[in-house]
């Protein structure tokens, strides 16, 4: 009676507590979309800003966020793919394999502002690509990097062994294996380890302030050299350095609102390629 008294109390404790976290996102989504809606404008988008970013559109901030996503993408995802088909398939289970997954690991809960620092340190000052959407474009990715590697080393993982055994015993070689028989089933996965770390990537605001992002620069940029605005850090900007904040209040909730239809867009675009791949290959 008691253990089923306790069971009963546990699951009503877990629905409770998804209920309220479910309850608190739709309020912040609701709030962002209420505030925001009235401030989409197809000038709004697509208009060069005005008087420090506190008027005009945000068509050079969109701009310079797609270019950071798309670099990041660029360096990360092939990186990581590799990186963790390596882990799963050729690595011996030993001591060094196992530090190498514990460093991983642990990079992948790293503060952003560290990896922003290190994208300093490393591409802006060492490297010398200064302030440029290169240097963000490879912070960001090393940031997402650790994240990618872990989701695609478990999605392979969980590919049986038989098909693998199966593909080798008619003779196949190791690489034709991974790449008929576990990589198709693997990438829904993979995809979806990869669209967490690059809607992350979208939301940064600390790595892309020390190596790329300019406050204001009604401009687009014209090669991976050059500075650029971006979303993340237009929006900390709006927040936090206008004394008034309730006279750009609609452009704040608008830039809000644009971040968020970015990230999802870029989550649906993954979503249908996930379900496009669950039901070509199953197993």
């Amino acid at each position: 009676m008691r253990r089923a008294l306790t069971d009963i109390a546990v699951r009503w404790l877990m629905r409770c507590v998804t209920y309220f976290i479910v309850l608190v996102i739709a309020y912040i989504v609701i709030d962002i979309v209420w505030n925001g809606a009235p401030a989409l404008s197809w000038t709004f988008v697509t208009a060069m800003p005005k008087e420090s970013g506190a008027a005009g559109g945000i068509f050079p901030a969109i701009v310079g966020t797609f270019c950071l996503i798309l670099g990041a993408i660029v360096v990360a995802l092939p990186l990581g793919t590799a990186s963790a088909v390596y882990l799963s398939e050729y690595a011996k289970n030993g001591r060094f394999t196992r530090m190498i997954r514990l460093a991983i690991i642990t990079l992948a809960g790293v503060p952003s502002i560290v990896f922003g620092l290190f994208g300093l340190g490393l591409f802006v000052l060492f490297f010398h690509f200064g302030a440029s959407i290169l240097a963000g474009s490879l912070t960001l990715a090393c940031m997402v990097l650790p994240t990618i590697i872990v989701a695609s080393e478990e999605s392979l993982r969980a590919v049986p062994i038989y098909l693998r055994e199966g593909s080798l015993a008619l003779g196949a070689g190791k690489w034709q294996t991974i790449r008929k028989n576990v990589l198709p089933y693997a990438i829904p996965g993979m995809l979806t380890g990869s669209v967490l770390a690059i809607g992350r990537a979208a939301g940064e605001t600390a790595p892309i302030l020390l190596t790329v992002a300019a406050f204001y620069l009604p401009r687009l940029p014209r090669s991976v050299f050059d500075q650029c605005m971006a979303l993340p850090y237009h929006l900390y900007v709006l927040a936090t350095q206008y004394p008034d904040a309730d006279k750009i209040r609609l452009m704040q909730y608008g830039t809000a609102l644009v971040l968020i239809i970015l990230v999802l867009g870029v989550n649906l675009v993954a979503v249908i390629l996930r379900i496009h791949f669950r039901k070509k290959y199953k197993w």
